[in-house]
């Protein structure tokens, strides 16, 4: 979504070609898949905790009907400088970890489309992907000097979702590992 603008429905919710079918792999492969997200737009008023969940749910039946899942959403519903689960903090990995205590930075790999979440998997010590094509409606300067230093910080980019969890699960991408190179 363009600056200040909020998915706040869920005809508003747009899930990415092959997105489902790689959840399902990942599902396969026994791997857990915890999706941790800022939802600023809970503080400023836009839109309430129980839409978000509402989203979250029909996103899950969405991703039923393709044999797939998301093992749980951790929201950080603050502005920012209001807490410590706002990513790049940690506190969503905290509660992450508090419900399934088998987490470890060690064997997690954070995959995002934003500096904050190359950020959060960093300051953390996970391995960090960071996803190249995801489309930037905002398209100004501010955004793509973001993308750049995520891509600059991040341990491997992929054009999308889908390719990353390839390289995931085809070891090119082990947990815990700290390359020096990029991979697209």
């Amino acid at each position: 979504m363009p600056e200040d603008h909020y998915v706040t429905r869920w005809d508003e919710f747009h899930v990415l070609p092959g997105v489902a079918a790689a959840l399902r792999r990942l599902n396969n492969a026994g791997l857990r898949v915890v999706v941790v997200t800022n939802q600023r737009g809970i503080a400023r008023g836009l839109y309430t905790i129980a839409d978000v969940e509402a989203i979250h749910q029909a996103f899950q039946q969405t991703l039923a009907s393709e044999g797939a899942r998301i093992d749980a959403f951790f929201i950080c519903p603050h502005d920012r400088n209001q807490c410590n689960c706002r990513k790049p903090l940690p506190g969503l990995f905290q509660q992450a970890v508090a419900r399934f205590p088998s987490i470890t930075p060690a064997t997690s790999v954070m995959i995002g489309d934003s500096l904050s979440d190359i950020e959060f998997g960093n300051r953390l010590g996970m391995a960090t992907i960071f996803i190249t094509g995801v489309p930037d409606p905002r398209n100004d300067q501010r955004r793509k000097s973001e993308n750049s230093r995520a891509a600059a910080l991040a341990n491997w980019q992929f054009p999308s979702f889908e390719k990353a969890v390839d390289a995931l699960l085809t070891h090119k991408v082990p947990a815990g590992s700290q390359p020096t190179l990029k991979t697209e």
